[in-house]
């Protein structure tokens, strides 16, 4: 079987068949969509009904507002509020019933379990369709769901609620339905995903990313159904569709906890707005809500508001600044967590010197104050002051037979504070270097404010001396691009949100070279976490990830057989005749079958000039760290703005031997290279890097 680009697909058993051949199916797919649209209309008519109860109670208690007495007001407004959450839920019902109308379901699977005569035939959507007390679809996070992913026919068996059901597979079938039309139909005796994946990876790209739920692998599946690690790690190959299966592993996650977690109780700390507006409608599209999303910098900005300022980051491959680089270095290795720990636990006995304290005839001693200060150990230290402060009070009532004056505990905390030899944390910060004999560590780019490497040990020493606003809402958190990180970061984060967590990225996608972290580290700071790896690359051709692992030098990488033209290296004169090689791609560009086409330079300096030259004659989308979208046609970015995003046919620029000749920046290459799903240009003038090995 061959594919578009003329490559030839692994055989498989299997055939794909139109709905002619399989009338049952075609006669089943109508029946269905029969009785959605019954189900469309009687949601639609409940919303109706809401909207028109809810309006005809507001008009009451508008004509009637100063006649009702306030309990009847009262009995009112609590209606109105029951009738406006009935109505919410009648409209998200009726809004999934319009999305599983576009495509119902995606499989369907046979399963005959052992108490059973025959096999029970199981269709399986993106969500749930019971009709008239009939279950219809199977959400595919059910667990009998699960055996679609992981099962071939034959043996089979899930974990249901009431214990493990074991039986036989019959059969397996996928179909692709659109706008409520069955296009195909394949059936197998092997797993026939394989053959679904193939036609969903030769479409273009889009300007959202979508769901995998018709194309989920057994290997991602287990991941997205773990539902036992607490935090759980994936180290993921450019193109394993980590980030999409760790969303899909929140979406289910939302499904089987729907009684304790929400997506209000979820967080996705993500590298830029623009991938996360690139990434925004995958929940959503799987019927949950969006979750909020962070960055780093905005923590910060939250939890530094009125104590001190700091900088954005540096861009470090537009940095010419060796001593500001080295600072950044000494900051983010995981020993630096080490040494700021071995601070803190000996600072008690540095920074405070308690004395007796004495108020008329009361009297406690020094020894009383200290033993209180190490028994609170695990509170910040100004919170400690205020605990001891309430003891001390409590101490002089139980004492104060007489009935005598006693100081507020307000007063006493004033008069502790003094024992404290650091006032604020930031000369507390000061002394760490000190302490280290290292002060020429800590530079300040201006009056209170902070180097970006300076922000989370800032934060680690402000949560042991006067806490930080840890966060009860969240009960997950998902970290993207964990590579970009710091140890010191990670610590701050575990003490912000104390909650299971999904990390993954890739430690071979380094962007900063300043950053010392390993996945070893990663390892080492969440030691009771489960670590998955994923090398099998589905996003670009074999061609692409074949000449991507050469630029590597790596065998943590595995292409899926997908083919498509190999890379093309194209040597220029001069900058002149690059620009004239541009203009001729993206001249045939609208011509083309794709849909997107990424620009990546190495800066995102260098992106800007050039878009200034190419701007004039074409339409182009110029990505940038202010940037907060992604959209299709065609985008201009450095390779830090396009990690996490695929384009259809990605142009490298500049790829000499004098941009690209560190190990660091054969690491930019391989990023910039694994952009690109089907086509893969590289053009440079003088002498190639010496990373770059003939297509």
């Amino acid at each position: 079987m061959m594919n578009e680009q003329g490559g030839r697909y692994e055989e498989k058993e299997s055939a794909v068949i139109d709905s002619g051949h399989f009338p049952d199916e075609a006669n089943h797919l109508k029946m269905i969509n029969n009785k959605l649209d019954a189900a469309v209309h009687e949601a639609q008519s409940n919303v109706e009904r809401m909207d028109k109860e809810y309006m005809d109670a507001k008009r009451y208690m508008a004509d009637y507002r100063g006649e009702l007495d306030p309990h009847e007001m009262f009995q009112n407004e609590l209606a109105l509020k029951q009738i406006d959450h009935t109505g919410a839920f009648a409209a998200g019902v009726w809004e999934r019933l319009v999305k599983l109308k576009e495509s119902p379901y995606f499989a369907r699977i046979d399963f005959q379990a052992e108490d059973k005569k025959a096999a029970e035939m199981h269709y399986i959507g993106r969500f749930t369709f019971n009709y008239e007390n009939e279950l219809l679809i199977f959400d595919w996070r059910s667990p009998i769901a699960g055996m679609f992913y992981d099962c071939e026919v034959g043996p089979a068996g899930y974990d249901a609620p009431i214990g493990r059901i074991e039986g036989n597979l019959t059969r397996k079938r996928q179909f692709k339905i659109k706008n409520g039309v069955l296009e195909y139909t394949l059936e197998s005796a092997v797993n026939i995903q394989d053959d679904v994946l193939q036609r969903e990876l030769s479409h273009t790209s889009d300007e959202k990313m979508k769901s995998i739920i018709s194309t989920i692998q057994k290997e991602q599946n287990q991941i997205i159904r773990n539902e036992k690690s607490g935090t759980l790690i994936i180290q993921g190959a450019a193109g394993s569709g980590k980030t999409s299966i760790a969303l899909h592993r929140i979406a289910f996650l939302l499904y089987r906890f729907k009684d304790r977690l929400t997506a209000k109780n979820v967080t996705i700390i993500s590298p830029n707005k623009v991938f996360g507006d690139y990434i925004s409608t995958v929940l959503p599209e799987l019927g949950e809500e969006p979750i909020y999303g962070l960055s780093f910098e905005d923590i910060a900005a939250v939890q530094l508001e009125e104590i001190v300022s700091f900088e954005s980051d540096k861009d470090p491959l537009e940095t010419d600044d060796a001593k500001w680089a080295e600072r950044v270095r000494f900051k983010s290795t995981l020993d630096f967590v080490k040494q700021m720990d071995d601070f803190l636990q000996q600072l008690p006995d540095i920074i405070f010197l308690p004395e007796d304290y004495t108020f008329g005839h009361f009297n406690v001693s020094a020894d009383f104050i200290q033993d209180r200060f190490h028994a609170y150990a695990a509170y910040p230290f100004k919170k400690r002051l205020q605990l001891i402060a309430e003891d001390i009070h409590d101490r002089f009532d139980s004492d104060n037979f007489l009935g005598d004056d006693i100081p507020r505990p307000g007063n006493i905390l004033k008069s502790l504070k003094k024992m404290l030899k650091i006032k604020n944390s930031l000369a507390l910060y000061k002394e760490f270097y000190k302490h280290l004999g290292r002060p020429d560590m800590l530079v300040f780019p201006a009056r209170q404010t902070l180097e970006w490497a300076d922000v989370y040990p800032f934060l680690y020493l402000q949560a042991a001396f006067q806490g930080l606003q840890e966060s009860r809402l969240i009960k997950h958190v998902v970290i993207d691009e964990m590579q970009d990180y710091t140890p010191i970061q990670y610590a701050v984060i575990n003490r912000l949100f104390p909650c299971p967590k999904t990390i993954l990225g890739d430690f071979g996608q380094f962007i900063n070279p300043n950053h010392q972290n390993t996945l070893e580290d990663m390892k080492r700071q969440y030691s009771g976490s489960s670590l998955v790896k994923l090398t099998k690359s589905y996003r670009s051709t074999y061609e692409i990830i074949t000449y991507a692992k050469k630029i590597l030098q790596t065998d943590q990488l595995d292409p899926i057989e997908r083919h498509g033209p190999p890379p093309m290296l194209i040597p220029c004169q001069d900058t002149r005749e690059e620009i004239n090689e541009i203009k001729k791609i993206l001249k045939a560009f609208p011509k083309s079958r794709y849909t997107t086409l990424g620009i990546i330079l190495k800066t995102n300096q260098s992106a800007a000039t050039l878009y200034n030259q190419l701007s004039k004659d074409y339409e182009i989308h110029l990505i940038t760290p202010e940037s907060t979208s992604f959209t299709v046609g065609i985008s201009l970015t450095s390779i830090q703005m396009s990690k996490g995003l695929e384009f259809d046919q990605v142009i490298i620029i500049d790829a000499d031997n004098n941009n690209y000749k560190t190990r660091h920046e054969k690491g930019l290459l391989y990023i910039a290279a694994t952009r690109a799903m089907h086509q893969l240009t590289i053009l440079y003038t003088g002498l190639p890097s010496p990373h770059l090995p003939n297509p």
